[in-house]
């Protein structure tokens, strides 16, 4: 725990918000999550998260319980706070790929008629480069002695309680070394247990974010253009990626051909730190982020005709299991969902399509209402004609060949993700496919 508790408040209690007010109490802090959505905070103040993430709810209900952590609809009940770190969404605008950035304005003006002298607002949405600067003006014209900083957030759903706890770096911007201290205070014990803590300007803050997602984008499109190269050549990509992968300067991690990217923040951020640089007269020195999106979307419609293809043609009339909803395992996150993408696309085509997920039925459900769903693995395959594993659950990964070929009525299976053995499965006798393998 930290040696000095502070007061702390947590502006929007989704993902991000939630699980940066449980770990802040871990802390040691004082914290009070604020969120719009009454039905959201009725959730929480039970200890519930309304959402899946490994390892958060008892977080969640062991400092609702102790009375460090509580929730509220009501902003003046944040006025006490020495910080206020503000977690609210930045998604793509409709038909756009700039950044959303009304809920992020919309907190800071109320936070400005709340604020007590010397608190720091401190930003850890995802925002355009130039952004914090502004609203900096804006606090500092509301109450002079305030300040405002930006703290990126670098969570990896299904690892976001250790990422906020024991995160690989913490990165502040700010001008003031008064600031930089007070946010330096908050993080106490992860700086004193060896994380990295970097004092940076606002524009470099703002930027680590979508700079980080890039080049994770573009890793992950590298390999999977190079699954394009692979199948047309009789290549195999996994074979590729782990003899280049020996090359320490380029390593293993991310270097995985598949289904592709997606989920509410990598392809968003990638689209709208793209709309930035063309704002700034910049387009052409990110332009390359235009070809991996271009990339990971054709890795979804090459699933899709490989299913057409494995079946005689035509996926109309053939029942088609689809596992995963999910854009990831170990997250109920079906936001920019690969594998519910190809779902929709075989359905659109007339297949007969049922979707198991271990955790994301329900919001697949409610984003998708179309498309069936089935309770259990056992009841997805019984009785179809292909089986796609789209997302990479271990449930998935453990399968039995045999055991599964006795549920279903055609062995034909697409691997989205090469995560199984090819030889195991042709073993028991499927036809099985992957994206960037031969037959």
């Amino acid at each position: 725990m930290t040696a000095t508790p502070l007061r702390l408040s947590v502006l929007g209690a989704g993902y991000l918000g939630a699980t940066h007010a449980a770990c802040m109490a871990e802390l040691g802090h004082e914290v009070v999550g604020i969120d719009t959505d009454a039905d959201k905070v009725a959730l929480l103040e039970q200890g519930e998260p309304p959402f899946f993430e490994p390892e958060l709810q008892p977080l969640l209900r062991k400092h609702v319980e102790s009375g460090r952590l509580r929730f509220s609809t009501a902003l003046p009940d944040a006025a006490d706070a020495d910080v206020h770190f503000v977690c609210v969404g930045t998604p793509q605008l409709p038909g756009r790929p700039a950044a959303d950035l009304s809920q992020v304005e919309a907190v800071v003006s109320g936070l400005c008629e709340v604020l007590r002298p010397g608190a720091v607002v401190a930003g850890k949405s995802t925002v355009p480069v130039g952004t914090a600067t502004a609203l900096r003006e804006r606090v500092k014209e509301a109450c002079p002695s305030a300040d405002l900083a930006w703290n990126p957030e670098f969570l990896r759903e299904g690892y976001a309680v250790a990422d906020t706890l024991s995160p690989d770096r913490i990165v502040v911007g700010s001008p003031s070394p008064e600031t930089v201290e007070r946010l330096r205070e908050v993080y106490r014990e992860p700086v004193a247990n060896g994380t990295p803590f970097l004092k940076v300007g606002l524009e470099t803050a703002e930027l680590v974010k979508v700079a980080a997602n890039s080049f994770l984008a573009t890793k992950i499109s590298f390999i999977n253009a190079m699954a394009e190269v692979c199948e047309a050549t009789g290549a195999d990509v996994v074979e590729l990626a782990d003899a280049v992968g020996h090359d320490d300067r380029i390593g293993h991690r991310f270097l995985k051909a598949g289904l592709g990217f997606g989920g509410g923040c990598l392809p968003k951020d990638i689209r709208a730190f793209q709309a930035r640089a063309g704002e700034l007269g910049l387009g052409r020195a990110v332009s390359f982020l235009g070809e991996m999106d271009d990339i990971n979307t054709r890795r979804r419609q090459r699933t899709v005709d490989l299913a057409h293809e494995v079946l005689g043609g035509r996926v109309a009339g053939h029942r088609v299991a689809v596992l995963g909803a999910a854009f990831k395992p170990n997250s109920d996150d079906v936001r920019d969902s690969p594998a519910l993408d190809v779902a929709c696309q075989l359905h659109l085509h007339g297949a007969d399509v049922v979707v198991y997920d271990p955790e994301a039925t329900g919001p697949a459900q409610r984003r998708v209402p179309d498309l069936a769903y089935a309770p259990s693995l056992a009841s997805a395959v019984e009785g179809a004609d292909l089986v796609l594993l789209l997302t990479e659950w271990s449930e998935f990964v453990a399968m039995d060949p045999s055991a599964i070929g006795g549920m279903v009525a055609g062995r034909v299976i697409i691997d989205g993700r090469n995560v199984l053995s090819p030889e195991a499965w042709r073993a028991a006798g499927w036809e099985f496919r992957a994206l960037g393998r031969g037959h």
